[in-house]
């Protein structure tokens, strides 16, 4: 199926180069720039993002590797006054 009509970039091509990176890699992490960039091409308009991350989360190579996990401390959600905080800001605009 073709997901990206500006490219001609098929389900099929995605999961190749999620394959082709994962072999290459273990520990990398993909994106799709990064599946652009392998096929050889850059997105245009954007309009198959949802379509392509879609995609990409089909394939099992995807996740992340185990020695990458929990690197990215969980944000801490502080109440105020109730209420949750807002990008960091005390009140909201």
């Amino acid at each position: 199926m073709i997901i990206c009509s500006c490219q001609a970039i098929s389900d099929k091509d995605i999961h190749a180069a999620i394959n082709w990176m994962r072999a290459a890699d273990e520990t990398a992490i993909i994106t799709p720039g990064k599946i652009y960039h392998a096929l050889g091409k850059s997105p245009e308009c954007g309009g198959c993002m949802k379509l392509f991350v879609a995609s990409m989360r089909a394939n099992p190579k995807l996740e992340v590797p185990v020695e990458l996990r929990g690197l990215r401390p969980q944000p801490a959600h502080t109440p105020v006054k109730g209420r949750q905080r807002h990008e960091g800001r005390r009140e909201s605009y």
